[in-house]
């Protein structure tokens, strides 16, 4: 999980990479929607949540997830509004739903995995192409071990999992397979038809 910190080298490429969530659909007689999260959240926040604020309140639907994560920002963004907005969620694993993209993914309230599915599980990082003073970046390590903590609580609580399970996929960072979540009793197996 990165810092939402900007740097010229991802605003460069913000226009020419696709979107990470597109390609919703919502049935309005059903109330039922289908929503992509896909690639990096950094630099996606907008549009994240303006994606996730166009489907009917205290609807239900399906958010596929291929994400490698980015902004945890980003990441509490979406958890708060879709618990905010009463949204009952399915999560479907389509290949990979790492680092940030755990946070939505565990605040649905069922998710679905493939065997092979991949979930990398790590501490957050802090990454800046900025020149700081050192009283700032004294500042940024005190809010970033308060972050963490109430991430991995956030991650505890929603999927539910007791904290020592989760610290050791989380400390120093693993990646975790889609039957270990199952196995967890986090997940189950997506069945296609």
């Amino acid at each position: 999980m990165t810092s939402p910190r900007n740097s010229e080298s991802s605003k460069r490429s913000k226009a020419s990479s696709p979107a990470p969530m597109r390609g919703g659909r919502v049935d309005e007689t059903k109330r039922n929607w289908e929503l992509l999260i896909a690639g990096d959240f950094n630099e996606r926040h907008v549009e994240l949540l303006e994606t996730l604020v166009e489907v009917p309140k205290n609807s239900s639907g399906t958010l596929y997830f291929d994400s490698n994560g980015g902004s945890v920002y980003t990441a509490m963004s979406l958890v708060t509004l879709m618990q905010v907005r009463g949204l009952k969620a399915t999560g479907i694993v389509l290949g990979e739903c790492s680092s940030a993209a755990l946070l939505p993914f565990a605040a649905c309230r069922k998710r679905f995995v493939t065997p092979h599915s991949t979930h990398l599980f790590h501490p957050m990082k802090w990454e800046s192409e900025e020149n700081v003073r050192l009283e700032e970046a004294a500042e940024w390590t005190r809010h970033f071990q308060q972050l963490q903590e109430v991430i991995d609580n956030m991650l505890a609580t929603l999927f539910p999992i007791e904290r020592s399970k989760l610290d050791t996929w989380t400390q120093p960072g693993r990646f975790v397979t889609g039957r270990e979540l199952v196995e967890a009793g986090l997940a189950e197996y997506v069945e296609a038809q």
